[in-house]
């Protein structure tokens, strides 16, 4: 699997978890232990490993009905600190009707700066270098000096939880809560440039690949995923931990600059190394929208990707030895191997992960334009045409006719006429189509989508048990639905009682003060990883979304509260 999942039962501890958390269900027994401060002199090493830490309930409880636990660690312990982080906490909290809801909060919204930064430098090292002009002849892999700037300035390396590596996805929605804070916070601002700066060093060695190590510069050991992996183009796994290539990755390297420039108007990331890893991504563009055939000769081409993984798991691994199915050319549409889950696709034009391309491209080229330099909107305009060439493919082939719901959004396809009519819980997804900016939540296909995705009948992976519900995928199972679906399903929502009724089955599959990956539909006290940076940043974001759109639905009052 691409990640090892961590489950209540996995962790030996003194008491299982599997059991103090039905206890804790059944009202029976509660963690007796609170948070004993650090004395005396304090070394890091006595901090807890989180990953067991966050398996077990710690006191203080809120004073709710489900008593949930305080899930920060000390804060000696935490791998990053911002006044502006506890403010906005305070400021949410201290308004929130529900105390569970708040606790919840309290635990999700600095989870990533509590436990998942695991190395940020601000490059300074005392002896300030002369600042190095950029050079940019014209786009293509020789347009810039090849290692100028190599890991300099400040550079972050962010993990998910309980891997020692960084997902180029699940980063950038890690730090997207802290965002609208960049402003306002030099150490917040200086941490999100670290991390563009550390992924464009992923994205320019390594463009096809979805996870890695830490940088080199950290002092961080490298570790192995476990896997036998046959992969081309090849890569150095003491700099990969991973490398099933999936667009949106790259696309999130795009959204990562976004919304850093969206939120502060700074261009600081737009150096030498940003532009080279901008001209790796056009390159992924350009080999992965290539057909599989040639359309003068009909003859097979053979793609600049392939992966092959020593596995008895299908999604795991590409068929037709490592290439995957063929995709019809002239549909300009862009190939991904793999989806945002880490599974394979079954065609390979995987819709969300192109709308959410074209989506990134316009903003990149956005803020490319406001620059005022000539070669950058020279490279503007490439970029944009980029996007609009996307964009026409997937309202051109991307949207087939349902028989009960008319036109819809198909989750993949191939240009010979071949859909996949499902959904999955990771993002990007169908769902989330209004969340990246690709269409409206009015949008009339995308209602028609919605509908259909959120029913059992029509949506494989719409699960439904005795106590949850929810989208899942095949990555975990067919029991298992993703609370991460439910916060997106809310956020995409105008409709109050649907989103209470999203999140009250989030809150009370989250008795351990923390956004599980995954529950099971019919005994959600039995999950998968209870440290997962990602869903809590999502959780906090859809609160943020509702103390902003509506704020009464959480508030004690209706006075809308927005970072």
């Amino acid at each position: 699997m691409a990640r090892p999942r961590s489950t209540w039962s996995a962790i030996l501890l003194p008491l299982s978890a599997h059991f103090l958390t039905l206890a804790m269900a059944q009202g029976e027994l509660v963690w007796d232990m609170d948070q004993e401060p650090l004395t005396g002199h304090f070394d890091k090493a006595a901090c807890p490993d989180y990953a067991q830490y966050a398996a077990i309930p710690h006191r203080p409880l809120s004073e709710g009905p489900l008593g949930l636990p305080y899930q920060r660690p000390d804060p000696r312990c935490r791998t990053f600190s911002s006044d502006a982080i506890e403010r906005v906490i305070e400021d949410v909290t201290s308004r929130m009707k529900d105390p569970d809801l708040a606790r919840l909060f309290e635990n999700a919204f600095p989870s990533t700066t509590d436990t998942t930064v695991k190395f940020h430098t601000d490059g300074k090292d005392g002896s300030p270098k002369k600042k190095k002009k950029t050079t940019r002849a014209s786009w293509g892999p020789d347009s810039l000096i090849s290692d100028e700037g190599l890991w300099e300035g400040p550079q972050s390396f962010i993990i998910t939880g309980d891997i020692l590596a960084e997902w180029l996805r699940d980063s950038t929605n890690q730090l997207s809560p802290y965002q609208a804070l960049a402003k306002k916070d030099p150490r917040i601002s200086n941490l999100i440039l670290g991390a563009i700066n550390t992924q464009s060093e992923y994205v320019i060695e390594s463009p096809y690949c979805n996870a890695f190590q830490p940088p080199p510069i950290s002092g961080l050991p490298v570790s192995a995923n476990g896997q036998d992996d046959a992969v081309h183009p090849a890569y150095e796994p003491s700099f990969v931990f991973e490398c099933k290539y999936e667009l949106d990755s790259v696309a999130h390297f795009l959204a990562l600059a976004s919304d850093f420039y969206e939120h502060t108007g700074s261009t600081d990331f737009l150096n030498a190394r940003w532009y080279k890893a901008l001209d790796s991504v056009l390159r992924v563009l350009q080999q992965q929208s290539q057909s599989t055939f040639d359309s003068e000769t009909s003859q097979y081409v053979q793609n600049e990707y392939t992966f092959q993984r020593n596995t008895n798991t299908g999604t795991e691994t590409l068929n037709l030895a490592g290439i995957g199915n063929p995709l019809n050319n002239g549909t300009g549409l862009v190939r991904s191997a793999f989806r945002p889950s880490d599974d394979a696709t079954i065609f390979g034009f995987f819709i969300p992960a192109n709308a959410m391309m074209a989506v990134e491209l316009n903003r990149t080229a956005a803020f490319l334009k406001s620059t005022g330099v000539k070669s950058d909107s020279e490279l503007a305009r490439i970029v944009e045409s980029w996007s609009q060439r996307i964009t026409a493919g997937i309202w051109e082939h991307g949207v087939v006719n349902h028989r009960k719901y008319g036109d819809v959004f198909a989750y993949e396809v191939d240009g010979y006429g071949s859909a996949l009519i499902m959904d999955d819980a990771n993002y990007p997804s169908l769902l989330a189509l209004p969340l990246m900016g690709f269409v409206t939540t009015q949008d009339a296909t995308y209602q028609n989508t919605r509908r259909m995705l959120l029913e059992k009948a029509s949506n494989p992976y719409y699960l439904e048990g005795r106590e949850f519900r929810g989208i899942g995928g095949p990555h975990i199972g067919l029991q298992n639905a993703w609370p991460m679906s439910l916060l997106v399903q809310a956020r995409t929502s105008d409709n109050d009682k649907e989103i209470m009724s999203c999140l009250d089955l989030v809150l009370k599959s989250s008795r351990l003060g923390l956004i599980h990956e995954s529950v099971d539909v019919n005994w959600p006290i039995s999950y998968t990883r209870s440290w997962f940076a990602w869903a809590n940043g999502v959780f906090a974001m859809t609160i943020l979304d509702l103390a902003k759109r509506k704020p009464y639905l959480i508030f004690t009052d209706a006075k809308s509260y927005e970072v």
